[in-house]
């Protein structure tokens, strides 16, 4: 009997130790999974957050870009503005450079249209048919070119009686235009001047041509001092090369430049701009 007793009480305790160890493996089973989600829940957590801030950061950068876009388009409002200002500004300043750019153009019209009917009436008065006097116009500027042989002699500067027969007609034209002044230029070739001690150049033999011609002008036909200006150029602005006694020839000669005077050319502007802006 206690054989029997024995054996079931072994039994028993088997069965219950048995039982504990499925539900210790079950339990620890079931822990198991709780780790591995809370791990697999810590991850998400951790990526969530690091996802908030970088949308917290992204937030604000958009706040601070929004709030210089709208300063930038106050800005440019303000700017387009002045643009606009200083746009019709320039434009009006560009109106008035054209309208005295036409006026000064009409000036200049008007001077080129006076030009032409001085040389008209300057080949009308001198009267002469010969080549060696040209009245013409360079640079915008009249003149009366008169070669040598009509005026001196080789290596001279005294004036020939000839040559005072033209020049009474250069006065007559000198004194109709009591306005103007004259500028007499003596122009030599290239061959150096060796003619006596009193000259020692070309420079010098262009010069006392040229005062030879202004006494003639002032002393035996009357025409005002004021007017006139001596000049002499030496051999410097030659019309051709100096390479044959033909150039050479034409390169002798004196010029007589008639100066319309400046001031009056510029006051004749300055009425026509005051009469236009008064329209």
């Amino acid at each position: 009997m206690r054989k029997v007793i024995f054996a079931l009480s072994l039994a028993t305790l088997t069965l219950t130790s048995c039982g504990t160890k499925k539900k210790i493996a079950a339990l620890e089973a079931q822990n198991k999974e709780c780790q591995d989600l809370l791990n697999s829940t810590t991850v998400k957590l951790n990526l969530c957050l690091s996802e908030k801030e970088a949308l917290s950061k992204q937030n604000e950068y958009l706040k601070q870009n929004n709030s210089d876009l709208i300063n930038n388009q106050k800005e440019l409002t303000m700017l387009t503005s002045k643009g606009a200002q200083n746009l019709e500004k320039s434009l009006e300043s560009l109106k008035e450079k054209d309208l005295k750019i036409s006026r000064l153009q009409d000036a200049l019209t008007r001077k080129d249209s006076v030009t032409l009917a001085l040389v008209t009436s300057l080949k009308s008065s001198v009267g002469i048919s010969d080549p060696d006097i040209e009245v013409n116009v360079d640079k915008g500027v009249v003149f009366i070119s008169i070669a040598d042989k009509l005026l001196f002699k080789s290596g001279s500067y005294v004036v020939s009686d000839k040559a005072k027969e033209v020049l009474a007609k250069v006065a007559k034209v000198i004194n109709d235009k009591p306005t103007f002044e004259c500028m007499v230029e003596g122009h030599t070739d290239n061959v150096p001047f060796t003619g006596n001690a009193i000259l020692l150049d070309n420079w010098d033999l262009s010069v006392k041509r040229s005062t030879a011609i202004v006494r003639v002008l002032t002393k035996d036909l009357n025409v005002n001092p004021k007017q006139l200006i001596a000049a002499g150029r030496g051999e410097f602005i030659p019309l051709v090369e100096n390479n044959s006694a033909a150039n050479r020839s034409v390169n002798r000669r004196t010029r007589i430049v008639i100066l319309p005077k400046i001031d009056e050319f510029y006051e004749m502007i300055e009425k026509e701009m005051k009469a236009q802006k008064g329209q």
